[in-house]
């Protein structure tokens, strides 16, 4: 899945929450979305399940199945937990027997049994964010997404996310999840995406950044084969755009006379980190 270019605000004439967003992930693979409250990675990971759309860009190869696992898990709904499972299985597009299993699963794996028959607003927050789990896990999900999932779970509960994050990944899934207590210790090889000032950075476990985004200029005529050897070379492209005006070109070379007029090569790419 690959968000492109994605820019998001909540109004028209609001300000940008994120912007610029060039981030993909795999199959198998897991990312950590790290930052502080309110820089956007709630934003980021509605945005990648197909909650929000996009103000900008877009998101493309998202998987069928998206398992979703919100941050607070909306209890206030007339059902018991055993009815809102069995609900959510059919909306799943499982057929009876199937949901049924599923539910009994995930409710037995989960420890729910005692709260089947339960009220989802009599809930507590534990319980009721196991409930939003075992309804995101119903089908095996292409894309499993969950905002801060260790909160409120006991501790049996908080050991068996990383255990349910393996199996969505051995099963070919990708994992996105946010996390403020520092649980995600326990995935080793996650890779790191860091929310900050309305953009994502990837960063290597040292803290550095991962990837870093070069934009180059070439002529219009030269860009096919630009594109093709930075792929061959092992490079990601984000995006080709035209650019009316060429910035000036800067490379290393002698010193050069102040006093005397500038003039750039038009043949030389401009490269900026």
């Amino acid at each position: 899945m690959r968000l492109e270019d994605v820019w998001l605000r909540y109004h028209r004439r609001g300000p940008w929450v994120l912007r610029e967003i060039d981030v993909r992930i795999e199959p198998g693979e897991v990312a950590v979305v790290l930052g502080r409250n309110g820089v956007g990675k709630s934003t980021l990971l509605q945005l990648a399940a197909g909650v929000l759309r996009p103000s900008r860009g877009r998101v493309v190869e998202r998987p069928p199945v998206v398992g979703w696992v919100p941050e607070r898990f909306p209890a206030d709904q007339p059902f018991t937990a055993g009815a809102y499972l069995a609900a959510m299985g059919r909306v799943a597009g499982l057929p009876g027997p199937a949901a049924d299993r599923a539910v009994r699963r995930w409710v037995d794996r989960l420890g729910l049994g005692r709260f089947h028959d339960v009220r989802l607003p009599q809930l507590s927050k534990g319980t009721a964010q196991k409930v939003g789990l075992a309804q995101a896990l119903l089908r095996p999900p292409g894309l499993l997404v969950l905002d801060e999932p260790w909160e409120g779970l006991d501790a049996a509960a908080r050991d068996l996310v990383p255990e349910v994050i393996g199996e969505v990944l051995a099963g070919g899934g990708a994992v996105l999840v946010s996390d403020h207590r520092g649980e995600t210790v326990r995935l080793p090889g996650a890779r790191q995406w860091s929310v900050a000032g309305g953009t994502v950075t990837e960063q290597s476990p040292t803290g550095e950044p991962a990837v870093a985004v070069v934009e180059l200029a070439v002529p219009a005529a030269a860009v096919a084969a630009a594109v093709a050897r930075l792929r061959a070379d092992g490079h990601h492209v984000l995006r080709v755009r035209d650019h009316p005006v060429p910035p000036p070109a800067t490379r290393p070379g002698p010193p050069v006379d102040p006093s005397a007029p500038e003039r750039p090569d038009p043949a030389a790419p401009e490269v900026t980190r």
